[in-house]
């Protein structure tokens, strides 16, 4: 079940993260909203996770998650240049959370 948070708290780190990009400085009323819900709920996810999965673990998968969505998001919008060699990063990224899962 810590997986699963872990991975749904991922997800919301990325949504934060957009979100609070698009709200230009917390200027925007719907932007920052789902900046401050997304947020509160991917905390408390990764909280909940790291009861039973190790810290470094957890932030890493989290982090690993939250900033390879974020990326693959922006390039899929066209608010970020894509390029071969980004989405190359953005594989190895998912890749060490793969294998940081695989480890444990």
């Amino acid at each position: 079940m810590a997986w699963i948070v872990l991975v749904i708290s991922g997800v919301l780190e990325a949504v934060w993260a957009t979100a609070l990009g698009r709200s230009e400085g917390f200027a925007r009323l719907w932007p920052t909203v789902v900046f401050g819900v997304a947020l509160l709920l991917s905390m408390v996810g990764l909280g909940y996770a790291m009861r039973t999965l190790p810290t470094g673990t957890s932030y890493a998968v989290w982090v690993g998650i939250g900033a390879s969505l974020t990326v693959a998001f922006a390039m899929l919008t066209g608010s970020e240049s894509a390029s071969i060699a980004k989405g190359l990063l953005v594989v190895a990224i998912i890749g060490g959370v793969i294998g940081l899962k695989v480890l444990h």
